[in-house]
């Protein structure tokens, strides 16, 4: 029998010849939602999605459908308890885009602290003296508080305490102080975190429990001089307090690669401030991860069907 694998949106070409090379025929998708999405994995054994919604309704219907592979990390976008209960497999790509997203966050915090966006965009205009009118200020001492401590959070731990000297700062409920490396600091509450960082870089997922977790009662906690950096989730983030914050200077800045609703819409005053940067979701789209994503999910759908146990399961 030979399998058949949806793939509705576009994927390296590795992830491609991964699963060709080992009998898998491919169907290239013709749309990420509704009828077409669902008409498209009817006949189908296995998908790949990156943002494509599987919800329950898709699940029940596509009764051949035995594994979802998620291109990325974040499965936001599928039904997880639907899949369990319809006996279909979730696999994921945890390991592949993790140093990409770090590299970004710690871009995104560099940025910030030098204010680079408003530094060039000044100058671009004819604004030399731009230099003696914004102040930029070094990362080396600053204390970077990180909400999550998982593979990316580990990364950018690393990138920022021995690459940039900071200070790190942790609140992660499921960590113990026994599993953090040396000179990492626990805080001893969620309080804590916002109160004593001078940057805060958000690396948890989003769910029912955090969605919205940040908002005003944090942005109040934060130092007048304090950054907020998120490239997890953009529902994670209250982000009409953020806009708010931003807005009456409560904190000084902030680095985004999400957002909620995405993309974002064209008037969100985000995109006017000059102590913002917003990227379009793009930290994990250099070409090596990328690659890697794809080819892990392609593992990911041929070990469920090879009857193998696969190395990055969700359900």
């Amino acid at each position: 029998m030979t399998y058949k694998i949806l793939i509705p949106e576009k994927i390296a070409d590795e992830g491609i010849s991964y699963l060709t090379e080992r009998g898998y025929e491919i169907k290239r998708g013709s749309n990420t939602s509704g009828e077409a999405f669902a008409g498209d994995l009817l006949e189908c054994d296995g998908v790949i999605v990156r943002s494509a919604k599987v919800d329950e309704a898709v699940i029940k219907r596509c009764e051949r459908l035995k594994v979802i592979a998620k291109h990325g990390v974040g499965v936001d976008n599928i039904d997880l308890e639907a899949a369990k209960k319809h006996g279909k497999r979730v696999v994921f790509t945890p390991d592949a885009n993790a140093c990409s997203v770090a590299e970004h966050a710690m871009m995104l915090i560099l940025a910030c602290a030098k204010r680079l966006l408003f530094m060039a965009g000044s100058y671009a205009t004819g604004d030399f003296a731009v230099k003696n009118k914004a102040s930029a200020s070094e990362v080396r001492g600053k204390t970077l508080g990180l909400a999550g401590i998982g593979r990316i959070g580990s990364l950018v731990a690393n990138m920022a305490k021995y690459g940039f000297g900071m200070n790190i700062l942790v609140y992660d409920p499921y960590v113990t102080p026994e599993r953090l490396a040396d000179g990492i600091e626990l805080a001893s509450s969620w309080d804590e975190l916002w109160t004593c960082s001078d940057f805060v870089s958000i690396h948890m997922p989003l769910t029912e429990e955090t969605e919205k977790c940040v908002g005003g009662a944090e942005f109040a906690l934060m130092k007048s001089t304090a950054y907020l950096v998120n490239t997890a989730r953009g529902g994670i983030v209250d982000e009409s307090a953020l806009i708010k914050a931003l807005e009456c200077k409560k904190i000084a800045g902030a680095g985004l690669d999400v957002t909620e609703p995405e993309p974002a819409h064209k008037d969100n005053p985000l995109f006017c401030m000059d102590n913002v940067i917003l990227t379009p979701h793009c930290a994990s789209g250099t070409l090596e991860s990328l690659a890697r994503m794809a080819v892990d999910a392609a593992q990911g759908i041929d070990e469920v069907l090879s009857g193998r146990s696969p190395s990055w399961p969700i359900v």
